[in-house]
């Protein structure tokens, strides 16, 4: 009878600590496949109260599915978790430019962490002489990652429903399911305790309650996944954001007290992505909107999208300078960017601004357009002449 000795879960997770050192992934948890039944819980109760905004492929299939590994790998054992750190520190922000959250500034993190996660195993693989069944994600299936990295000892939740680590929450996590049989680590049991600083400090009120995010009034949200109109009540509220948000981080204790941690070079800031001048933005047709955000997440938020952000943060900024460029997009293909082309320049105001508007009443054919240019133009107008 051959005798063949079994590597113990420690001796395994000893293996894996070492490679994810060796790929400078320094945050890594384990934790094991039992299913997250909270976490679908939780996850529910969003998407039953509607927090979910319009969201098509968040579903409840979608949730069962992400918190049962078993049902994602058959054999699953353990689930590896990991945060890399991002860039936070924030330049000098420039005049009349707008703001993207930190987490785009550089290359697409799907793609760079997904690499390391297969290499994390390629190695752990070639130590132990054998394959290892595996499945990965990064911010890209139905795993529920933030149960994971609680689980796992990485971090704990923050009222703003961010996972908290050692590096606060400037991180992106990446989970490996596996048939390995890992030494886990304990949950996190730190909390925010009494804080609740990212609360008020949301301009729409999107952090509802402690640990829930009403999706349909978040800004990263609004300004990367809706695809259609920004509420008008909203707009005034996005300021400068063209592509995210990170106030409710940028105000966090924890992540002012770990600002020093020392971020990913992966994940190196492009200054071409790290603020955008929104009339650049406006100028872009599609294929030159691929070519300049080719390999960043940007693109997530679409060209039509990101023009629409361009006018929002324009009206927002209220520098009539910005004017003939708003005047433009009032002819462009998208009723979606034409519609809010015409609030910008309704929040500029001025003669220019309101003959441009009523001359584009007249032509437009867009039932939701011309409530837009409509609205645009009573403040400047239909204020001081009711009959008109």
């Amino acid at each position: 009878m051959l005798n063949i000795t079994v590597p113990s879960q420690v001796a395994l997770r000893a293996q894996l600590d070492a490679c994810a050192s060796e790929l400078g992934l320094t945050i890594v948890g384990v934790t094991s496949a039992e299913p997250f039944t909270d976490g679908a819980e939780a996850a529910t109760a969003r998407l039953n109260d509607g927090f979910m905004a319009d969201l098509p492929w968040y579903t409840q299939e979608r949730i069962q599915r992400g918190s049962d590994p078993g049902a994602i790998l058959p054999g699953a054992r353990s689930i590896i978790s990991v945060a890399a750190i991002y860039p936070s520190t924030r330049p000098d922000h420039a005049s009349g430019k707008g703001r993207v959250a930190r987490y785009a500034w550089g290359r697409d993190y799907h793609n760079v962490l997904k690499k390391r996660l297969n290499q994390l195993i390629a190695r752990v693989s070639e130590r132990l002489d054998q394959s290892i069944a595996h499945k990965i994600y990064v911010d890209d299936g139905p795993m529920l990652d933030r149960e994971v990295a609680r689980r796992a000892g990485v971090g704990f939740f923050g009222k703003n429903t961010m996972i908290l680590t050692q590096a606060g929450s400037w991180t992106f996590l990446g989970q490996v399911i596996t048939d390995l049989e890992l030494a886990p680590n304990a949950p996190s049991q730190k909390s925010c305790g009494t804080c609740t600083q990212c609360m008020p400090a949301c301009p729409t009120g999107a952090t509802v309650a402690p640990y829930v995010i009403d999706s349909n009034k978040c800004i990263s949200y609004l300004t990367i996944e809706h695809r259609g109109p920004i509420p008008i009540e909203l707009r005034p509220l996005i300021g400068d954001w063209m592509f995210g948000c990170d106030i409710c981080q940028e105000v966090c204790p924890v992540n002012e007290v770990r600002g020093d941690a020392v971020p990913d070079d992966a994940f190196a800031a492009n200054p071409d992505w790290s603020s955008l001048n929104p009339v650049e933005v406006l100028a872009l047709d599609e294929e030159s909107f691929r070519a300049r955000f080719q390999g960043s997440p940007i693109r997530r938020a679409t060209w039509e999208g990101l023009r629409r952000n361009a006018c929002i943060v324009l009206g927002n900024l209220g520098d009539t300078a910005a004017a003939p460029a708003l005047i433009d997009t009032l002819n462009d293909a998208s009723a979606l960017v034409r519609g809010h082309a015409a609030w910008a320049l309704g929040m500029l105001g001025g003669t220019e601004a309101e003959i441009a508007l009523l001359s584009a009443g007249e032509t437009e054919t867009d039932p939701w357009v011309i409530e837009e240019i409509e609205l645009a133009i009573t403040p400047t107008t239909k204020q001081e002449n009711p009959d008109a």
